[in-house]
């Protein structure tokens, strides 16, 4: 994404979560919003492995949307019942603009 991209090409709403955990000490995990964003969204990768006794497929994406701070590693997208881990974030010209994701989505 650069200074001239147009807007059109954010045309995915995801929604941005972050992870609580229970208050006490258990592994329960629920997601709260942060934020509706619009986003692009493009395939990076795909492959599959062998877990838990079955094949399950993994898609990368590049996620790109309009700077905001805050977004790490631990949170999500989703868009609907697609959910994106998110495993990198960075801001890719320095210029908070745009931030890019880096996700994996979830094989549901």
């Amino acid at each position: 994404m650069s200074a001239s991209t147009p807007i059109g090409e954010l045309r995915t709403r995801l929604t941005l979560e972050a992870p609580s955990r229970a208050g006490d000490g258990g592994a329960a995990v629920t997601w709260s919003t942060v934020a509706e964003v619009w986003a692009s969204v493009r395939p990076a990768a795909a492959g599959e492995s062998f877990e838990l006794d079955r094949v399950a497929g993994k898609i990368t994406h590049e996620i790109v949307m309009r700077y905001r701070s805050g977004v790490v590693p631990e949170m999500r997208l989703r868009a609907g019942t697609r959910v994106f881990d998110i495993r990198a974030a960075f801001d890719p010209d320095a210029r908070r603009r745009w931030i890019k994701c880096l996700a994996e989505e979830r094989d549901l």
